[in-house]
């Protein structure tokens, strides 16, 4: 017969679903979590450790070592010749039950109207988003997840174990106020930034939270109602809705196949441009329109943004120059990440820009989150100066070519009717579709087949309807899902056009 206690203890302490954590880290965890769900009261009796070990299948010296550990940190402990319990200050003091205010009437009073006190909101703006669960679609052709065949784990493992040595603590673990890690810094400007013909002194260099961070902290400087703000036309919606916190005029910029057009280039203040694979087209900005656009910059008087999209990600020809390399009068602030071809939830970006912009947003960034993880910055840094950051682009860029590759053939296969230029660099495609699909309506029939496409009327201010453009995104798709992917896209498509009433032309 089951003893009632031992079967208690094994549900009390049942091992939690961390595959990548050490049994005895795990073991840790369950005694954790029971403890401060109330689950074991202070000064309540533990097993022992050979009574717990045999519970749950575990070696002795196991259970031994994480009860060594709780008792350490304060959890159990120890009473000569009675064994092992809960401490009585295990579970830190909460705050007592109050019942809430009521005024006179006995009800309780009415909470604010936070429609009418929300001064600046994103709510109802366009933006990428991907549904609930995206990860479990077989084919997510999206922005915003690390590729687990790319990912540098061993490189990256190492660079934060250096950071975590004794030695290495005084380098980050200070506050660093205003300012960031003079090592990463130092990387950036020498290892970065000449690679795209840029050459910036270490005060003209600010680390941010990613590029999205960077728009925000240029917008809230820079921006007001009354500032144009030039964005290219598709363009880059991240920036788009960051830079609408501060609600500047709008001024559209075309794009064509060669990039944002520069002749009758419109009035601004500023512009926005992602010259080096123009998002979403991919286009690539030609030498002689980035030399025009620097020299309307000057006879027009604004300033350009200009984001270094994927640039690294380059599969044929020679690198183009950063508009920023050209820049002969300081009127290009330039926006980079060094994160993102690793994963995008890194969060690591950076701006260069003069030194007197540069001391104002350290203040605007002091006061929004102070600096960016030191500790972050510090072992990226070291995977830089270790070579990592380089050797890790040269496999990107290698399985970057494959995909496209192998997208370009399955689209000209199961799609012959959408038309697309391959580009020379980037991790995407923009596909425009026969003229009466609407992208928005294609990619929900798709997400009952599995597939998640990037609908293109969230890259327009002004989306044409129906709005044919879409873009696939092949850095979170492992290679050999693309061609099943685009097939399964094509069963999507014939459905829209079952539905439409639409005759294919085969």
């Amino acid at each position: 017969m089951a003893n009632p206690r031992a079967t208690q203890w094994a549900q009390l302490f049942a091992l939690p679903d961390q595959p990548a954590l050490p049994l005895q880290a795990r073991l840790r965890a369950a005694v954790v979590q029971a403890i401060l769900e109330d689950h074991l009261s202070p000064g309540a009796s533990m097993p022992s450790s050979r009574e717990l070990a045999a519970l749950l299948g575990l070696s002795r010296n196991t259970v031994t070592s994480a009860y060594l550990q709780l008792i350490d940190e304060g959890f159990l402990e120890a009473r000569p010749r009675s064994g092992v319990f809960v401490a009585h200050n295990a579970r830190p003091l909460s705050a007592a039950h109050a019942e809430p205010l009521v005024g006179r009437s006995g009800q309780a009073s009415q909470p604010p109207d936070w429609s009418g006190r929300v001064l600046r909101s994103l709510e109802g703006k366009p933006t990428l988003a991907k549904p609930d669960r995206w990860r479990d679609y077989p084919f997510p052709f999206v922005y915003g997840n690390y590729d687990p065949q790319l990912f540098p784990t061993e490189d990256f493992r190492e660079c934060c174990a250096r950071s975590l040595a004794r030695s290495q603590l005084p380098h980050w673990t200070p506050d660093f106020e205003t300012d960031d890690v003079p090592d990463l810094i130092e990387q950036i400007r020498t290892r970065l930034l000449p690679k795209r013909g840029v050459f910036a002194l270490k005060e003209e260099i600010l680390v941010t939270l990613g590029a999205q961070h960077a728009y925000y902290l240029l917008a809230d400087a820079l921006f007001d109602e009354h500032t144009r703000v030039g964005l290219e036309e598709p363009g880059h919606p991240h920036a788009r809705n960051s830079f609408s916190m501060r609600n500047p005029k709008w001024v559209e910029v075309a794009v064509d196949e060669e990039g944002l057009v520069v002749d009758a280039l419109p009035a601004a203040d500023y512009l926005f441009v992602t010259p080096s694979h123009q998002s979403p087209t991919t286009a690539t900005l030609s030498l002689e329109r980035r030399q025009w656009l620097l020299r309307k910059a000057e006879l027009q008087d604004f300033v350009i943004i200009e984001d270094d999209y994927e640039a690294e990600n380059l599969y044929e020809g020679t690198p183009m120059p950063a508009l920023k390399s050209l820049d002969k009068t300081g009127r290009v602030i330039y926006v980079g990440s060094v994160s993102k071809s690793l994963s995008p939830a890194l969060r690591l970006g950076f701006i260069v820009a003069p030194r007197a912009l540069i001391k104002e947003l350290r203040g605007i960034r002091h006061a929004m989150v102070r600096h960016p993880s030191a500790f972050l910055q510090h072992a990226y840094a070291l995977f830089l100066s270790l070579g990592h950051h380089e050797s890790h682009a040269r496999r990107v860029n290698h399985a970057m070519q494959e995909r496209l590759a192998l997208a370009a053939k399955a689209l000209r296969e199961h799609l012959p009717e959408f038309e697309f230029t391959l580009p020379q660099g980037g991790a995407s495609i923009w596909v425009r579709a026969p003229a009466w699909v609407d992208a928005g309506e294609l990619s929900l029939m798709a997400r009952s087949h599995g597939v998640l496409i990037e609908a293109g009327d969230v890259f327009f201010a002004k989306p044409p309807y129906p709005c044919p453009f879409f873009r696939l995104r092949l850095s979170s798709i492992a290679a050999s899902q693309i061609p099943l992917g685009i097939r399964a896209l094509g069963v999507a498509f014939e459905e829209l056009a079952l539905a439409r009433g639409e005759v294919r032309a085969h």
